[in-house]
């Protein structure tokens, strides 16, 4: 037992002869710190940077860079492809500093991370079945640059805000309708008409609209609900009157729905 407790004190003991880790930044002023982390955003280096502001968020919190660091920090794990870390950041200044003078440009930050996120969704050039992708980061997206433009309508952001909206507007509306249509081409027609639906009351005016009445009267037709494909053909023709969907079907036997 004594030598144990010995074995154990040289241990403990040699712990303190240990060389200890030097902070580089110690003494730093706040305005080198935020000159450092910039550098360090302009190298790329967006771990080195958020570690810089992160010091001296810390050391300075009533400063006059703290809060400019905060924001800092979400645009560098922007930067970094953190999206989680990087909305996290957004939200924590945008509730610590509601009032706060570039608080509009956050609010444009939140949307983008999530605009970029799932651009899966957005762009139409991944191989994956759009019907098994999930939507909420573009519904997120749309949320915060609506908040933008709602809350600061003469933001400089808002403009590209908005036009991001009607992006992800047709966007989430081409979603839903691939979604119907990979029902209809199973045939689950009422899943496919409440989908199709769904696009068609709630992305009013987006171009995938088209395909969500096509869906709809085909659907309806397959189910026998002959008053709802009528309807469905009728806001279809007043919107769409020269769609592709029905011009090749018109002065033909067959109604021009069941040609596909």
């Amino acid at each position: 037992m004594r030598s144990l407790a010995l074995i154990l004190a040289l241990l403990l003991g040699g712990c303190g002869l240990l060389p200890e880790l030097k902070d580089e930044t110690a003494g730093w002023s706040a305005g080198r710190l935020y000159s450092a982390a910039k550098e360090a955003m302009g190298d790329g280096s967006y771990d080195k940077a958020v570690k810089y502001f992160e010091i001296l968020e810390s050391r300075y919190p009533y400063g006059r860079y703290a809060q400019q660091a905060q924001i800092e920090i979400a645009y560098a794990y922007y930067k970094a492809n953190e999206p989680a870390s990087a909305i996290a950041a957004c939200d924590r200044f945008i509730k610590l500093h509601p009032n706060h003078p570039n608080v509009d440009y956050v609010y444009y930050l939140r949307g983008l991370v999530n605009f970029n996120e799932d651009l899966g969704i957005l762009g139409y050039i991944s191989m994956q079945d759009q019907s098994e992708r999930d939507p909420k980061a573009a519904r997120e997206a749309f949320a915060a640059f609506k908040e933008l433009a709602d809350k600061y309508p003469n933001s400089k952001y808002a403009a590209d805000a908005t036009a991001r909206m009607k992006y992800l507007v047709n966007a989430l509306a081409w979603n839903e309708v691939h979604v119907a249509r990979y029902y209809l081409k199973r045939g689950a027609y009422v899943a496919a008409a409440n989908r199709a639906q769904f696009a068609v009351k709630t992305y009013i005016d987006a171009p995938a609209n088209e395909e969500a009445l096509f869906i709809l009267v085909k659907s309806y037709d397959a189910l026998g609900m002959n008053d709802l494909r009528d309807d469905a053909e009728r806001v279809m023709r007043t919107n769409f009157p020269n769609s592709d969907y029905y011009k090749r079907g018109l002065d033909r036997k067959e109604p021009w729905w069941k040609l596909w």
